[in-house]
């Protein structure tokens, strides 16, 4: 029985991760849960699958708590997500959005418990710095995003294995097919509009942005151990090959499904073994799979996060507290569209280079979502 510290339990990732409980319930058991502000549906989850710790980030939300089950501690404030890395559980399941994702990996590598990783930030901020603490304390993170998880796949499950290059794959987002005239005429409802995923709000704009291929290309970076040149980013409509490594004798290894979460999330927590998913097979009768190079018109987000790469430092985590504050403006209806990559620009230029430190992080993730208020208020004049 592998005891699962969830945390961002009410999240698309987290709600997958209790399927895949709910469906090998003699192989996984929810020791502790944690959530955010959604307080009444994660009422009902702790009451149905009964954790011994349950943490509830916002406090405001308590008084939507309407019952803890006889057994379950209930924790609840801006700290109360550490509490839910627990000595007791077998594996962290971090699917927490933000910084504070990052701060629950850190206590749990220093707890030596194995991670299965869907929180961004924790490597695009702080790679520099988690990377070399995970292989310090021997602690296995796992990755849970689609194109990672499909390159660990392609690597055999061996994140040290040797390759010539890794090319992940990207839908090009809801709006791939809008002329770029008409972006800064495009509403939040038009960018939510996935023809292929079904995908949070916030990850949804940044497909659309290519602002997610930015950062998992940081994310690859930390994971794989690999150059920036080794590395190649390419625009697949389809959905349906998730990434790509290539080798040193030439052969490109894929890895295909249908686009879904389901399998890197069950996989995370099964690997080496795969078991069954309902509905998961792919039928590529009839298929045709296209591959093109991104439009730096198009998404011009997508460079700007390749050069806070770059730049190194706090950048990438400017960037990255950045984008979530603009995204917010944008799903807000408070900015255009065709604004998110201008922000995204200022925040950079504003941004004091420090050295990387958990403190110094913690302060550019703070800092920089004051940036772009200032610089909204400032536009708003």
């Amino acid at each position: 029985m592998v005891k699962i510290a969830l945390l961002g339990s009410t999240g698309s990732i987290g709600r997958q991760v209790l399927n895949v409980v709910e469906r090998y319930p003699e192989k996984f058991q929810i020791i502790s849960m944690a959530a955010g502000s959604n307080a009444v549906l994660f009422s009902e989850q702790v009451n149905k699958f009964k954790p011994k710790i349950a943490c509830l980030s916002n406090p405001e939300g308590v008084s939507k708590i309407t019952e803890i089950p006889k057994g379950t501690e209930f924790y609840y404030g801006e700290s109360a997500l550490l509490h839910a890395v627990t000595d007791e559980c077998d594996i962290v399941f971090d699917a927490v959005m933000g910084y504070a994702g990052l701060k629950a990996v850190k206590y749990a590598i220093e707890l030596k418990k194995p991670i299965a990783l869907a929180n961004k930030e924790t490597l695009v901020a702080g790679g520099g710095l988690i990377m070399p603490m995970a292989r310090e304390n021997g602690v296995d993170i796992i990755p849970v995003d689609s194109e990672h998880s499909a390159i660990w796949q392609c690597l055999n499950f061996n994140k040290v294995k040797e390759f010539k290059k890794i090319l992940i794959t990207a839908s090009g987002g809801a709006l791939r097919n809008v002329p770029v005239s008409e972006l800064e005429n495009v509403t939040a409802s038009d960018a939510l509009m996935h023809p292929n995923w079904n995908m949070g709000k916030k990850i949804t704009v940044d497909c659309a942005t290519m602002v997610n291929k930015g950062f998992e290309v940081i994310e690859a970076m930390w994971l794989f151990n690999a150059k920036r040149e080794q590395i190649e980013v390419v625009v697949h409509p389809e959905s349906i090959v998730h990434s790509m490594v290539e080798f040193s004798d030439g052969a490109i290894i894929s890895q295909m499904g249908i686009p879904s979460m389901e399998l890197p999330i069950q996989l995370a927590l099964t690997y080496p073994d795969r078991l069954f998913i309902e509905n998961h097979e792919l039928n590529l009768f009839g298929k045709t799979l296209n591959f093109k190079e991104i439009d730096k018109e198009r998404y011009p987000a997508f460079f700007t996060v390749d050069k806070a790469m770059e730049m190194g430092y706090n950048f990438p985590c400017a960037v990255s507290a950045g984008d979530e504050r603009v995204v917010e403006l944008f799903l807000e209806g408070r900015i255009k569209y065709t604004e998110i990559p201008l922000y995204l620009e200022e925040v950079l230029q504003k941004t004091e280079r420090l050295p990387l430190t958990f403190e110094n992080l913690e302060y550019t993730d703070k800092i920089s979502r004051v940036i772009v208020d200032e610089l909204y208020l400032k536009r708003c004049k």
